[in-house]
């Protein structure tokens, strides 16, 4: 019996960024999602893309594992939940996961960056994680 080959779920899209922020239905969370597609736009030099139907993804990585598994996933991004902001490719580093003592009010998962809002950390540090996150991305 053959294996079923893996299909990758969040790949890049064609999907309009603009449009998809749009729909945020809460006014704070639509309003930080703006603030971050700036922010994230000037930090990389790249231009946002769905990737996937929620996360804005800035830029991308291609990966190979020893199995022979591969793919691309995004850099670094972003995704604005009902409850928090995801953030993605930020905290991959011991450097990184130190100075999260200085961005304010935050949650981490496997990987993830978690914040209520962005009023509620400092943007300055926020901003060295999108760009440290970017950097090593883009070194692998």
């Amino acid at each position: 019996m053959a294996a079923k080959s893996e299909q990758i779920k969040t790949v890049a899209t064609e999907a309009s960024v603009q449009e998809f922020i749009d729909s945020v239905s809460d006014p704070v969370r639509r309003a930080d999602a703006q603030t971050l597609l700036k922010l994230m736009t000037e930090v990389t030099g790249h231009q946002a893309v769905m990737w996937g139907s929620s996360i804005i993804g800035f830029g991308s990585n291609h990966y190979k594992y020893e199995s022979g598994r591969e793919g691309d996933q995004v850099a670094v991004g972003f995704s604005p939940r009902k409850g928090n902001l995801a953030f993605y490719g930020l905290i991959n580093t011991d450097s990184a996961r130190a100075k999260l003592g200085e961005l304010g009010k935050h949650k981490t998962g496997v990987g993830c960056l978690y914040v209520t809002r962005l009023e509620q950390i400092e943007l300055k540090v926020l901003k060295e994680l999108i760009r440290a996150g970017f950097q090593l991305m883009n070194q692998a």
